[in-house]
């Protein structure tokens, strides 16, 4: 989601400003690939790029794609063989060994439910939604495009009622919360990218002390959420979290008052106040948040655990998969800047549901597949 607010920011200064447009989308790839479909990029006609399509080899030659996007008022489609030598003799040089479909859209302000539009959306509500991209691989063929937004319980947006037929598949994909690629009607060739768009994640932490700072300043490098709450005034202040989009002075039973909580929220406790800690922990053993983490020596959980007994509280084992204590990855971490960095590791190895360990013990591709359906 960072990358698709950054580009929304990016394209509400240029339209300011008078700017053509043109959105560029990895919608489909073959083989090995830095990034994956559902990749976007704004380029401005002044070549300003916001957002990225690869590791950086592909951008040169795709901003002259783009501009001649804008130029021709024309939706295009380019596709990259990175396995192809011809590729890296003109300067390529990808290393990927994957072809990239690319597609660039040509941003008509003035037209209804035009990409941009369909993006907007997003932002609207802190919601999952899907997106739908058609596009044909077949030479000089009309591309769609970015044409259909679907939340649940919102109405749909769309520009071309062909698509409408892919309202099981859209519904499907919000389902299994994995985006699809899907041939289409084999007469004019054409693939729909049905991609699941869930929402950033969200960081609330007990606590506002200096070893705070550096884990709201990652968290915000990677667009997240960042809620702040504790009982000192004179820590829980926007001047030393201007990152935070919340930062609240509460007493322990106040502290899940203004916090909604869904399947991308997550709760750090690291006040240094046992008690606070463990007040907040036993109001979050009543929801159903997914992610507590405690910072700390496994000795100051079992301590909590023992409290929350002699108070009659006993946690199952569906409770005790939840909480996260010491809190973070093991990579050696000992400063605050290293201890923000497993914290922040761990959150997002659990909302990507991996373990954390080294890629070089990694079987198979590094990043999930989109699925190919026929």
């Amino acid at each position: 989601m960072k990358e698709i607010s950054e580009i929304l920011k990016a394209y509400s200064e240029a339209k300011k400003a008078g700017k053509k447009t043109s959105l560029a989308t990895v919608v489909k790839v073959e083989g090995s690939s830095y990034r994956q479909p559902g990749a976007r990029m704004l380029v401005t006609e002044d070549g300003l790029l916001t957002g990225a399509i690869s590791g950086g080899c592909l951008e040169g030659d795709a901003l002259r794609k783009a501009l001649l996007s804008i130029h021709q008022k024309q939706n295009k489609l380019v596709t990259y063989n990175t396995g192809n030598e011809d590729d890296a003799e003109v300067g390529l040089q990808l290393g990927c060994n994957g072809i990239v479909h690319i597609l660039f859209e040509y941003i008509n302000d003035d037209e209804e439910n035009n990409p941009i539009q369909l993006l907007q959306q997003l932002e609207l509500e802190r919601k999952e939604a899907v997106i739908v991209t058609v596009f044909s691989l077949k030479r000089n063929a009309f591309q769609i495009g970015t044409t259909l937004f679907f939340r649940k319980d919102s109405p749909i947006l769309n520009h071309n009622n062909e698509v409408l037929n892919l309202i099981s598949d859209v519904k499907e994909v919000l389902k299994s919360k994995a985006s699809v690629v899907k041939k289409l009607q084999e007469e004019n060739d054409s693939e729909a990218l049905i991609e699941y768009i869930k929402p950033s994640i969200s960081l609330v932490i007990a606590g506002a002390g200096n070893d705070i700072q550096p884990l709201v300043k990652l968290a915000a490098v990677l667009g997240w959420k960042i809620s702040i709450g504790e009982g000192r005034a004179t820590h829980a202040t926007v001047k030393r979290f201007p990152k935070a989009s919340q930062v609240s002075v509460l007493k322990p039973e106040q502290f899940l008052d203004n916090i909604t909580i869904d399947d991308q929220t997550y709760f750090v406790l690291m006040t240094h106040n046992y008690k606070y800690d463990l007040a907040v922990l036993k109001s979050l053993l009543q929801t159903n948040c997914h992610y507590i983490g405690i910072l700390g020596p496994k000795s100051k959980f079992s301590q909590m655990l023992d409290d929350l007994s002699l108070e009659g509280i006993a946690l199952n084992e569906e409770q005790l998969s939840r909480i996260h204590s010491p809190v973070g990855l093991d990579i050696g971490a000992e400063t605050s800047e290293e201890i923000a960095l497993s914290i922040i590791s761990e959150i997002k190895a659990v909302a990507s549901a991996r373990i954390g360990t080294s890629l070089k013990y990694k079987s198979g591709k590094i990043h999930d597949e989109v699925y190919y359906e026929e």
